[in-house]
Order: C-alpha cells, then sequence, then structure tokens
C-alpha cells in the first residue's frame, strides 16, 4: 500500500481541485520559462545544509486538521508562507491560522504571502475561527493576519472581533496575536489590546540596516513603538528575527537588548529560507551552535522564553510558552488605554 504523504494528499482532494492545483503549476512554468528562470530550466535549487531537514506531511492527524480548516474557508499562515514546519506542527494538531484573507497589501522580500489587492473583511471569520478551535480542544492557538492598509483601522475591529469570539468559545485556550504594525496608530493597536490576547507579538524580521530592503513598506521605529506600548500596556509582548539576510552577530545583540529594555518578553530567532528565486537570497546558513549562543544571551539579557534555531518560526512550539503565559496573565492585569487615563 503506497504510504507517501504526496499519494495521501491527492487522495484527499476531489479531481476538481486536482485539476486546478495542475493547471496553476502549468501556467507557474510557463511564466517561469519565460523570464528565464533557472528553476524552470532544470538547474537545482541551492541545497540547505545537513542541520535543516523537513518533516513531509503525513498521518491522520495531518490530514484531519487540514479538512477542518479548508472545510471552515480558513486561511493559514502555515500554507499561505509555505512554512517549512507544516508537516511537523499539523501532525501535532498545532497551526497558525491567518485572519483578514489571504492577500497582502504589502511586498515584503522574504514573505511567499500574495501581494495584491485583498477583499473585504468576512464578517463571519471570527465566529468560524472560534468555532475551529473550539472543536480542536488545543490549549494554545496562535492567529495571525495579513497587512491591510487598504482598511482605515488596518483590521484591528476584525481583530477584536475575532480574540472575543475565541475567548467566548474557548475560556481555557491561551491566545497569541501575531499583528502587523496598524500603520504606527495606536489607537488601532489598542482595539486589539483591549481584546486582550494573552500573548501580543510583532516580528522585528531583521535589524535595522536591512530593514528597508526586507520589509519594504515597514519602519523600525514604528514596530519598536507597537511592542513598547504593547509592553507598557502590561501584555506579555514577544518578537522574532530572521537570521541568514546579511545581518552581524553584533547586529544582532544590539536589537537583542533594544528588544529587551522596551519590555519584550519572548523572543524567536530562526534561518530565513528563501521561498523563490524570486524572494532574497540567503546570505549564509547559520549554523545550530549560533542559534544556541544567542539563546543563552538572549536568556542573560533577561528574556523569559527563548526559541532559538534554524527551523524556528513565530508560531514553531509556541505552545511550550504555555505555563509562562499562564502565569504572567495571572499575575500583571492589562493597563487602561490612553483614552482611559
Amino acid at each position: 500500500m503506497r504510504s507517501d504523504w504526496s499519494f495521501r494528499l491527492a487522495c484527499s482532494l476531489g479531481f476538481d481541485q486536482i485539476l486546478r492545483m495542475s493547471r496553476a503549476v502549468d501556467t507557474r512554468s510557463r511564466r517561469l520559462r519565460a523570464q528565464g528562470s533557472p528553476r524552470a530550466s532544470g538547474e537545482a535549487l541551492p541545497r540547505h545544509p545537513p542541520w535543516i531537514r523537513m518533516k513531509l506531511p503525513s498521518g491522520a492527524a495531518y490530514f484531519d486538521l487540514r479538512a477542518q480548516v479548508h472545510a471552515q474557508g480558513l486561511h493559514t499562515v502555515c500554507e499561505s508562507a509555505s512554512c517549512p514546519n507544516i508537516g511537523e506542527c499539523w501532525s501535532q494538531r498545532s497551526l497558525t491560522i491567518m485572519i483578514l484573507g489571504d492577500v497582502c497589501t504589502r511586498s515584503c522580500r522574504f514573505c511567499d504571502v500574495p501581494t495584491g489587492r485583498p477583499q473585504p473583511p468576512d464578517p463571519a471569520e471570527p465566529d468560524r475561527v472560534g468555532s475551529v478551535l473550539a472543536g480542536l480542544g488545543l490549549r494554545h492557538a496562535v492567529i495571525t493576519c495579513v497587512n491591510r492598509d487598504d482598511l482605515t483601522d488596518g483590521g484591528a475591529a476584525h481583530w477584536a472581533a475575532t480574540i472575543r469570539a475565541v475567548k467566548q468559545r474557548c475560556p481555557d485556550l491561551v491566545l497569541e496575536a501575531l499583528t502587523g504594525d496598524f500603520a504606527g496608530d495606536l489607537s488601532a493597536l489598542d482595539q486589539v489590546l483591549d481584546a486582550a490576547p494573552d500573548v501580543f507579538a510583532h516580528n522585528l524580521e531583521t535589524v535595522p540596516r536591512l530593514a528597508r530592503e526586507v520589509r519594504v513598506q515597514a519602519s523600525y521605529p514604528r514596530s519598536y513603538a507597537v511592542l513598547a506600548h504593547a509592553s507598557q500596556r502590561g501584555l506579555l509582548s514577544k518578537t522574532g528575527l530572521m537570521l541568514g539576510l546579511g545581518e552581524t552577530l553584533d547586529e544582532v545583540r544590539a536589537v537583542l537588548r533594544e528588544v529587551r529594555a522596551i519590555g519584550v518578553e519572548i523572543l524567536t530567532l530562526g534561518q530565513y529560507l528563501r521561498p523563490s528565486r524570486q524572494h532574497l537570497p540567503v546570505s549564509r546558513h547559520v549554523p545550530p551552535e549560533e542559534f544556541a549562543q544567542l539563546k543563552q544571551e538572549a536568556l542573560d539579557l533577561g528574556f523569559a522564553h527563548v526559541e532559538s534555531g534554524p527551523l524556528v518560526r513565530s508560531s514553531y512550539h509556541a505552545e511550550g510558552q504555555l505555563e509562562l503565559i499562564r502565569r504572567r496573565a495571572q499575575r500583571v492585569p492589562v493597563a487602561p488605554t490612553l483614552a482611559d487615563r
């Protein structure tokens, strides 16, 4: 009996889905050939070093979770951003749901989420997200989003509705909200913080010197302001960096000191992996020993929890933060908004 994941995946799809996927692959191949892409000409992509190995999707848990997510019409960053950990995480019934659609208004040069003109927010989405998470019976979940610069509040009201719907249906669930910068609008950010996620996360992605090239429409001072504001309001805050984009270790260390100084308590460090030849190239593959060294240095700076390794992503092994989050949530109340002071 065939056991490879591609065969099982095909068996889980309908004929019309397989036909659409096949046509999409053919269209992409023709476009790449027209662009003279080495991938289309048969040239092998650069090999990853031996310490980077991804687990292929397999097992009943993976396919059950996939079916539930697709049946509800939900998007996940695991699929949209081509996360290398999808096989491992979904097999353990851990996922990151992406709200506000699957088309982003920004064009970050590391990200595989499509850029374009998004559809209006789906008002039924918050309840669907709450329903799916309640059905999965998870202890910890992460929700993220595409950037929605087309909306006056950056999607903040939709975010707040989603968090409240999840909290209502899953009162014991520890919920992490991984958001954008809301174009620096702190009143919009407060709408999200007022809904009281257990963790507020916003990723810096890289060091200041490379920020304009990597996060084209973002701003480092704006991201610092977002993280500082969440920390000042008493939320457990989190950020993440990708390594291998051309940064130096001293630049990384400087960022760690600065974000710890503004109150960030959870940190992720992972290897940047190029989604395609249209994205930024990998400058170098950082060895596991350097990730381990940076983790210890971050803990010495006072970070409460650090995930650091080649395949670490913002929500990778996020359930490992569970006890910290619960202790912190019981100890520190959410501070009032600026309007309440």
